[in-house]
């Protein structure tokens, strides 16, 4: 004798959900691909002063997407991660202007010097939680604005680094808006892949797991601080590289790209595109530039 839920249930094949489920990654990596084209093209169309301002919002955006691997995907908050945004961004603007702008040098200048604030900086930092962690990570971004404002002979003081040359890529210097931006854009691509391939690696499932329970990921085996600190260096080397894309964009540095607002609107961004969505992380860092 069949059973109601015999009788009522709808008939299933053997991999029936399969489509359904990947019809939102093929509609996914359509929207991607045809946003990727639309900036690419975009000098080709626009004003030299729009497409400096679609420039800028890239860099942002590129800030906001290593800030959100952190709040969004790790559950970490952090009101100080423009102090790795900034650092970097100085690191790249002394070497253009001391050493040599050709690329990439002023580039991964920018990244390393971005991850070892944030190595040096993260250790202590992620084993706090909560209101102490956001206070811990404001103290010190904090500290690098003074440190930024007071080193005259390496920062440029108050004033900040003025008349850093423009990037060069096989001795000719990028002076054309249009080839800034595509410049910014190949860069911004492959930092917003990187943070993409973590965050949905089984590296990225653990971090998830840490934010929504880290006391039972602990009492499973995973080094949860371990797991944090390592996200914290990652995310503070793409700041970095955002930091060196400011450089080649507005060619000027100063205390206030590691302050305070710099970080709180780049939390902001986040907030607005949703935490943990990289791509509105994205959208909102274009709504604040906008």
């Amino acid at each position: 004798m069949r059973t109601l839920s015999a009788l009522t249930a709808a008939p299933t094949r053997s991999g029936g959900s399969a489509p359904t489920a990947r019809r939102p990654r093929r509609w996914g990596a359509l929207t991607g691909a045809l946003v990727v084209v639309v900036l690419a093209t975009a000098p080709l169309f626009l004003a030299p002063f729009a497409t400096t301002t679609l420039t800028r919002i890239l860099v942002f955006a590129l800030f906001a997407v290593s800030l959100d691997l952190l709040v969004g995907v790790t559950g970490l908050p952090s009101l100080g991660h423009a102090g790795y945004f900034g650092a970097g961004a100085y690191a790249a603007g002394w070497v253009s202007l001391n050493v040599t702008a050709e690329m990439p040098v002023p580039l991964l200048a920018g990244a390393a010097v971005g991850a070892l604030a944030a190595a040096l900086t993260g250790w202590i930092t992620v084993r706090s939680r909560g209101v102490f962690f956001l206070m811990l990570t404001l103290a010190i971004g904090e500290t690098l604005q003074q440190v930024a404002e007071t080193w005259q002979s390496v920062t440029g003081g108050a004033n900040g680094l003025t008349g850093i040359p423009s990037t060069r890529i096989a001795g000719q210097p990028l002076t054309n808006a249009g080839f800034v931006h595509w410049y910014v854009l190949v860069f911004f691509l492959a930092g917003f892949g990187l943070v993409w391939m973590v965050a949905r690696s089984r590296f990225g499932a653990a971090l998830r797991g840490i934010r929504d329970n880290e006391p039972r990921m602990r009492a499973l085996g995973y080094p949860t601080a371990l797991y944090k600190y390592a996200t914290f260096v990652l995310a503070g080397g793409v700041a970095g590289i955002a930091g060196a894309l400011l450089v080649a964009q507005q060619r000027l540095v100063t205390p206030a790209d590691l302050g305070f607002t710099t970080a709180a609107f780049a939390l902001l961004a986040v907030i607005i595109g949703g935490a943990g969505s990289l791509w509105g992380a994205c959208v909102g860092a274009a709504l604040v530039i906008v």
